[in-house]
């Protein structure tokens, strides 16, 4: 691909797809606000889990990581992507324990507290190999392995779409955002020769379009249900 277009073209592409990827990732930070609000407002978390937002957290962390040139070569748009979403994660995770029952918030910060020791083992720990190859693969197999068990959580959610034949716990911007974004990291990740990036991405892309098929599926399906009453009344 590089040899068909000239260099300068070809990194304004890679540029543009990881500045989209930014940009796309940012709608999926800001999703759980209305869940937020809502603790805040009812000042409990309810039945919500805040162990989804740990989980983020280090997956943020350990891709923010991966980014750095310390790690890899060219990926600071990784960098920055992932360190906005391990703020945001960590924003809701404060929130969720403030508001939350006793026991759980010790479980909430013990979790938490796990998540930096651990960050921070995978830091020292990678710094200390001095193979700068070696060094790469280690933390590109770790952060390819959270991103993909990342995009794999909303299957559950596809089967619950299934089974109810009903999107409402699969919010389409959702959904869009998801595809958006995994289709221009997938991008970047070719026009950067990354397959730590692309594989990933590239799954991501590929449950995007399930997600989204199914919404359009199930969502024009229960249009035509919510009309063929209407119809049969007026016979």
């Amino acid at each position: 691909m590089a040899a068909l277009v000239s260099p300068q073209t070809f990194e304004a592409c890679k540029q543009a797809a990881g500045i989209a990827g930014n940009i796309f990732a940012f709608g999926l930070f800001v999703s759980p606000i209305p869940t937020f609000r809502r603790i805040m407002r009812h000042q409990s978390t309810e039945q919500f889990s805040g162990i989804p937002y740990v989980y983020a957290l280090l997956n943020c962390l350990i891709c923010a990581w991966y980014g750095c040139p310390f790690i890899s070569y060219d990926n600071l748009l990784v960098t920055t992507v992932n360190s906005v979403g391990a703020v945001f994660q960590l924003t809701y995770i404060i929130i969720y324990i403030t508001h939350a029952e006793k026991n759980q918030k010790f479980k909430m910060s013990g979790l938490l507290l796990a998540v930096f020791g651990l960050f921070a083992v995978i830091v020292i720990g990678s710094l200390l190999v001095t193979d700068l190859e070696l060094r790469h693969l280690i933390i590109g197999f770790l952060s390819c392995a959270t991103l993909i068990s990342m995009f794999a959580s909303p299957l559950s959610v596809m089967n619950l779409v299934i089974q109810t034949r009903s999107v409402e716990f699969m919010p389409f911007y959702l959904s869009l955002s998801t595809f958006l974004m995994s289709t221009s990291f997938l991008l970047y990740g070719i026009f950067n020769f990354d397959p730590f990036i692309y594989i990933p991405n590239g799954i991501g892309t590929i449950l995007g379009i399930g997600q989204l098929a199914l919404y359009f599926y199930y969502n024009n399906q229960s249009k035509q249900e919510t009309r063929e009453p209407l119809i049969e009344s007026i016979a």
